[in-house]
């Protein structure tokens, strides 16, 4: 891991605001070193307005914000060459080809990675020649991210990194950034793909309306829910009434029966007795718990945005 005590981000009752509107709400968040920390929450919620503050682009209307140890705002100059920033909209230069865009931001950093590596990495050699403004959506979001990484950061933001991408440059970025925590460089991403975020992330912060709604490790956020729903198949038209006491079973097809409710350890195997002494002929059995798609969704159903603010 790259040496330093201090948290690669750290975030403290962090306001911010536009006019009237408060974009961020006393927000606080830490990501560790060698971590990985997805920021969740649909548009409007704060996200990239945190990032911003993160990036050293705005100073905090309250708060404070460290980053590496640093101000981002203070320390602008001293932080930049250590941090990798992809932005959503590109940033870069609609008129250059993209051989010659990650070739000027691999001049400005002392010990840049290997250009053509990263060009064949990421599925972009083809389009070497290509000005930015002809690539597609996917096309240039790889690019990004390779003028992201080209400068060897230590920390790396990456606001929707796979937006546009096709499956397989999809699973090209989630390699990508699962080698870069094994190399010991903290990445703060923020992504609408709730997969994504439940593979790569190590820490989980879901916003709603400017504000931190929940916090935690994917498997912290989905543990607390046993088992959802507990499918099995079996012969076709058991009777169902001794199940039935503080549950929902239904029999939606023949023999494929659903059964909810009151299924932790104990009530699943109640459940699973129950079918072994009806004499059934259990052929398949299927459980479904909470994802952390279930989660997101139950805390930001009924979010208001906040303007037009993210």
């Amino acid at each position: 891991m790259i040496g330093g005590d201090a948290a690669a981000v750290e975030v403290r009752d962090v306001v911010v605001r536009y006019g009237e509107t408060t974009a961020v709400d006393r927000v606080s968040l830490t990501l560790p070193r060698g971590r990985v920390l997805a920021l969740l929450g649909h548009n409007g919620a704060g996200k990239t307005s945190l990032l911003q503050i993160c990036e050293g682009f705005r100073r905090p209307d309250d708060g404070r914000a460290r980053v590496l140890g640093l101000d981002p705002v203070g320390d602008h100059d001293e932080l930049m060459p250590r941090l990798g920033i992809m932005l959503q909209s590109g940033g870069v230069y609609p008129w250059a080809t993209a051989g010659e865009i990650l070739r000027l931001f691999a001049s400005f950093a002392a010990h840049p990675l290997d250009t053509d590596m990263l060009l064949d990495r990421l599925g972009l050699r083809r389009f070497e020649r290509t000005r930015f403004r002809r690539l597609s959506g996917g096309e240039q979001q790889r690019l990004s991210l390779a003028v992201a990484l080209v400068g060897r950061p230590e920390l790396v933001f990456l606001d929707e990194p796979t937006a546009g991408m096709d499956t397989e440059a999809r699973h090209t970025t989630w390699q990508l950034i699962e080698e870069l925590r094994a190399d010991g460089v903290s990445v703060l991403l923020t992504t609408h793909l709730l997969d994504e975020a439940e593979r790569l992330a190590d820490d989980v912060v879901i916003m709603r309306s400017g504000t931190v709604a929940a916090t935690g490790t994917p498997a912290e956020l989905t543990s607390a829910a046993a088992i959802d729903v507990l499918e099995v198949r079996a012969d076709p038209g058991l009777d169902l009434t001794g199940l039935r006491p503080g549950r929902s079973v239904a029999e939606p097809a023949p023999g494929q029966y659903t059964i909810s409710g009151g299924l932790d350890t104990a009530g699943l195997a109640e459940v699973l007795a129950w079918f072994a002494a009806s004499g059934a002929d259990v052929t398949a059995i299927n459980t479904r718990r909470r994802t952390l798609e279930d989660v997101y969704l139950a805390l930001t159903a009924t979010q208001t945005p906040v303007g037009a603010a993210q």
